[in-house]
């Protein structure tokens, strides 16, 4: 194996590969060989791998200690300590199979219970974490209100660029315009969409269905217009009141009242963005929990509740069978090269 380090020019990069190509034995690494060959090695396991991949992607500070979170082993230490209590209680299922005529069946019974509801407990606080994909991908922040309420202008004003085309003309936004944005070291994709009213043509009528299903599905929604009309959805919602330069009687309907033209006001908005956000993403220095280590969980916590309620040792062995085999699946102990691949496809050359 040889790493080349040269100069940055594209030309002398192509010419490079084309003389080692020519070579024999000389191929180039493939996304994330290396780090895979550390897996495959035993010098990593699947969870910090998965730690890694999120180090390189990383644009914020916050996502860059929650990646180091995991990729010291932080969670990897749970689940090792969730395998080593969960085989203990298969050891002493084995046993009581074996050996049922020898001690107190109905004792072992109760132990057994217990141990499992305190390791399903554990792993369900494990669920209550924040999602890495909010980490990863950015809080999503829709604002919404009707035409010409000042939504583009706060866009741009947010964003710090003229992304979406601003006029005194409502109707003037017809699709969605997004943004990723750090705002005190949070990701944010920041949205801005049609305003909501009777659509004059099929075109609008598009827009506004499309700016329906954003509200409905933000993390947070900024609302421009009236208290009454906001949206309903599983988001924050958060009463703006824009054009406070213009508008001044507007401030009664919300605590929050901006101008896209002076500035007044954005600050105290950021502020409650980033607020409403610390709720949702990991504080700094944790880790925070993917989409597929979720789901194993998941099936690792049904498996394991299911020993709870049943009486025969044979079912009970094989749930804890399940569980234990959903645990190694989250470090790579047992995995499949899909799931491999998955892991690695996002993982620069070599890397």
């Amino acid at each position: 194996m040889a790493e080349f380090q040269c100069h940055g020019s594209h030309a002398v990069v192509r010419a490079l590969e084309a003389a080692l190509v020519a070579m024999p034995g000389f191929r180039r690494a493939e996304a994330g060989e290396f780090t895979r060959r550390a897996f495959l090695s035993g010098k990593m396991d699947l969870a910090g791998i998965e730690g890694l991949g999120d180090l390189i992607a990383a644009e914020t500070a916050l996502q860059g200690r929650a990646a180091m979170a995991m990729m010291g082993g932080v969670f990897s230490r749970k689940i090792e300590s969730w395998t080593t209590d969960l085989r203990l209680l298969a050891a002493q299922i084995e046993a009581q199979l074996d050996f049922s005529d020898e001690g107190d069946v109905s004792g072992a019974d109760l132990t057994r219970i217990t141990a499992a509801i305190e390791i399903s407990a554990d792993m369900r606080k494990e669920l209550q974490r924040p999602s890495a994909d909010r980490l990863r991908d950015g809080i999503r922040v829709a604002i919404g209100g009707p035409p010409n309420a000042g939504k583009s202008s706060l866009f741009n004003q947010l964003v710090g660029r003229d992304a979406a085309i601003v006029s005194p003309h409502a109707g003037t936004t017809r699709d969605v315009i997004e943004a990723s944005v750090a705002l005190n070291g949070i990701p944010f994709v920041i949205s801005d969409s049609a305003g909501l009213r009777e659509a004059g043509d099929e075109i609008e009528q598009i827009g506004i269905g499309r700016a329906e299903a954003l509200l409905a599905e933000a993390d947070i929604v900024l609302w421009l217009g009236r208290p009454e009309d906001a949206p309903s959805g599983q988001g924050a919602l958060v009463q703006v009141a824009a054009k406070a330069d213009l508008a001044l009687a507007d401030r009664e309907a919300s605590s929050l009242y901006v101008s896209s033209v002076t500035g007044e006001g954005i600050d105290s908005l950021i502020e409650e963005l980033c607020a409403l956000a610390g709720s949702m993403l990991p504080v700094p220095g944790d880790y925070a929990l993917s989409q597929r280590q979720r789901a194993v969980i998941k099936r690792a916590v049904d498996a394991v509740d299911a020993c709870t309620g049943e009486s025969d040792e044979i079912l009970v062995a094989e749930n804890l069978r399940q569980a234990l085999a959903a645990l190694d699946e989250l470090t790579g102990r047992t995995t499949t090269e899909l799931v491999l691949d998955e892991v690695f496809r996002g993982f620069c050359i070599g890397k």
